[in-house]
């Protein structure tokens, strides 16, 4: 094999990574984590979901290791004990809510295992309560909750307005804040440390597995920072160019099992 090194560890996204796009992991997908687990290769799943909306993966994985809900902003066990959670600045908060707004797009927010929003009838509000399999508390203002938001949504179906968004939102707070896409539709603005890249040295630390031990997997823009932390990188084939460019390997699509091809490829291969 190409890339062949030795792998302690796997982390990997949910969303457009492990669980297809009709939020459903594969028998093949469980089959290839099961094999991780044989090759005493440990698994991780890391997501911008709360990790409330990550629950329904714990027992189907046999998951022991933490679990990092909200791109690294609250890590919990798989009893959903917090283990270590990181909140958005209060002054961060209401100057994100303002930009997310100012761009026209809506807003929701996540406090503890909490689901906020003021728009019942908000882009994605219904599918986002589907797949995370709970559903979210109407409130007039965010104002009470200002002071424990672990994550902000910035939503809408237009795409390009997101991209610009998340563009403004990174200028504006620079290291501060940590603002990425997370779905084409979905901008997520967290604490400046909650970040995959944080979630790579947070489980090397927790698991005592070197950096350069450990394989990451995703699709999305906020993959990147992990990707650059780990020791091998894989792009999903639904990922965007720009994503790609940034992992050593590309896997077919979340539509053709590309999580478990990688992980048959390029990770137990390694180790067969």
């Amino acid at each position: 094999m190409e890339h062949k090194r030795k792998i302690s560890l796997v982390i990997a996204d949910v969303d457009g990574t492990l669980v297809t796009e009709q939020k459903v992991l594969t028998a093949r997908a469980q089959a290839a984590v099961q094999g991780l687990h044989r090759a005493g290769i440990r698994f991780a799943i890391t997501s911008g979901r709360p990790p409330r909306g990550m629950a329904m993966l714990v027992n189907s994985l046999d998951l022991d290791t933490p679990i990092a809900g909200f791109n690294g902003g609250l890590f919990v066990t798989r009893d959903l004990k917090i283990l270590e959670q990181k909140t958005v600045e209060p002054e961060i908060a209401r100057q994100a809510l303002a930009l997310i707004r100012g761009h026209g797009l809506d807003a929701w927010i996540y406090s503890g295992n909490d689901w906020l929003l003021t728009r019942s009838d908000a882009p994605h509000v219904a599918r986002e309560a589907w797949t995370v399999k709970f559903e979210p508390t109407l409130v007039e203002r965010f104002d009470a909750h200002i002071d424990s938001i672990a994550k902000i949504v910035g939503i809408s179906d237009d795409h390009d307005l997101v991209r610009r968004c998340e563009a403004d939102a990174q200028a504006a707070f620079g290291d501060r804040a940590t603002a990425n896409r997370s779905q084409p539709y979905y901008l997520d603005i967290t604490h400046k440390e909650a970040n995959k890249g944080a979630v790579v040295d947070y489980l090397s630390a927790h698991l005592s597995v070197p950096c350069g031990e450990i394989a990451t997997i995703g699709d999305s823009p906020n993959d990147v920072l992990m990707f650059k932390r780990s020791g091998l990188s894989i792009a999903m084939g639904n990922a965007s160019d720009e994503v790609k460019a940034q992992a050593d390997l590309t896997t077919e699509s979340y539509t053709d099992e590309g999580f478990a091809k990688a992980m048959e490829r390029s990770v137990l291969l390694a180790v067969a």
